[in-house]
């Protein structure tokens, strides 16, 4: 289930990039296509705020693909014609649960994301084109100086899928949760004790420019720690702040073999890359090249696109998403097998993904979707049922 950086229009070409759990389910049973129309979502706030909260569920209807909102009922409104310039979207917020309480509201077979905010309401614009969703990284953007975080969910025929991620940004703490047809409860995103303050000093105390990825608000109001990639964007990070590692590792696999095994239920398709001048070359069993990589930078590594581009298919698409992991994970020059999915070997070398590592550091299962393939070896942060009952957003303490 991968997970990409923000796109800020939501066109229906773009859900699957962006939502890709509609891509790769199976096809429903007759069982699995039991999956109601709606499911009861509870949202409950332990942050300890004051503030109002506001939640959002907004996404692609599966059934027609058209893009649209939910109300409380789960009722489905589609967006109306936008603009250029954009235009203001209809109010699509839902009333949040007060600190202490919480609220129940239905979920719909979307691709979508669920959005929750502290205080304000979130401004969501319409061009010809579609929906402006927030861009963090834009200093201009009208949501900028307004807490709020995402979870994102895919509700088909075939179940369920809902994340917590950090791939745009860490910010608000939340979890979430799928309650089973047996009574039993999945759940994942909860940081540890000290976590969210953890992780935020962390990258603070970090030299290199990481510290520039947190964000503060005028009132003193933490907002939010960029991923590096949007780091990178606005200036934060120099673009050299992986050209270390990856020179090492270009390196390394000049003379020797760096095999990749893709897909963990068929062991027997590998192949083999060496590096030859600026190219890594993949051959297959028969030594023949099926695909080659550029000496990717540090935009390429920590967004997972550019010159690491992974799509759609069975061979390219599965070798950039082990080499994408071992790049934010700093485990190509210790493992020349890959991917390398052993948590305790993850972000050791000194010039690695600090973010990621900050972030995994303070959870409390361990998981999370710090990077668009941190699900490469089961290390992300999501919830999975196939006859879901009930979904869980659960909006946590900052302390």
């Amino acid at each position: 289930m991968r997970r990409t950086l923000t796109h800020r229009l939501l066109a229906p070409a773009a859900t699957a990039a962006l939502l890709g759990a509609a891509a790769v389910v199976q096809a429903p049973t007759p069982a699995q296509a039991a999956v109601p129309t709606t499911i009861p979502f509870q949202v409950t706030n332990n942050s300890g705020r004051g503030e109002p909260v506001y939640v959002y569920t907004i996404g692609t209807l599966l059934s027609t693909g058209q893009q649209g909102w939910a109300d409380a009922n789960g009722t489905f409104h589609a967006w109306p014609a936008g603009g250029n310039p954009p235009t203001h979207a209809p109010d699509a917020s839902i009333a949040g649960p007060a600190s202490g309480q919480s609220k129940t509201i239905q979920l719909p077979k979307f691709s979508g994301r669920v959005y929750f905010s502290y205080g304000q309401k979130l401004v969501f614009k319409l061009t010809t084109g579609g929906l402006v969703q927030p861009a963090v990284q834009n200093p201009t953007d009208p949501n900028h100086d307004i807490l709020f975080n995402w979870s994102e969910y895919t509700l088909n025929d075939a179940g369920l899928w809902l994340n917590s991620t950090q791939v745009d940004m860490f910010s608000a703490p939340y979890a979430v949760g799928v309650r089973r047809a047996d009574g039993s409860t999945l759940t994942t995103g909860h940081l540890k004790a000290g976590g969210y303050n953890g992780v935020l000093d962390d990258l603070r105390g970090r030299a290199g420019g990481w510290a520039g990825l947190v964000q503060t608000r005028s009132d003193g109001t933490v907002l939010r720690a960029l991923a590096p990639g949007h780091g990178l964007e606005n200036g934060a990070l120099p673009g050299s702040v992986m050209d270390d590692y990856i020179n090492r590792v270009w390196q390394k696999y000049t003379s020797t073999n760096l095999t990749v095994t893709p897909f963990a239920d068929q062991p027997n398709t590998t192949y083999v890359g060496r590096v030859s001048g600026n190219v890594m070359n993949f051959t297959n069993g028969s030594g023949a090249v099926v695909t080659s990589f550029q000496k990717p930078d540090a935009d390429s590594v920590f967004g997972c696109h550019k010159l690491l581009d992974a799509p759609n298919d069975q061979v390219r698409g599965p070798i950039s998403r082990t080499l994408c992991a071992g790049f934010n994970r700093t485990t190509l020059l210790t493992n020349p097998n890959q991917p390398d999915t052993s948590a305790s070997g993850f972000y050791q070398d000194a010039v690695t993904n600090q973010y990621a590592r900050a972030i995994h550091d303070r959870m409390a299962d361990g998981k999370a979707y710090a990077f668009a393939f941190d699900d490469v070896g089961n290390h992300e942060s999501l919830v999975n049922d196939g006859n879901p009952q009930q979904a869980f957003l659960t909006l946590d303490p900052f302390n």
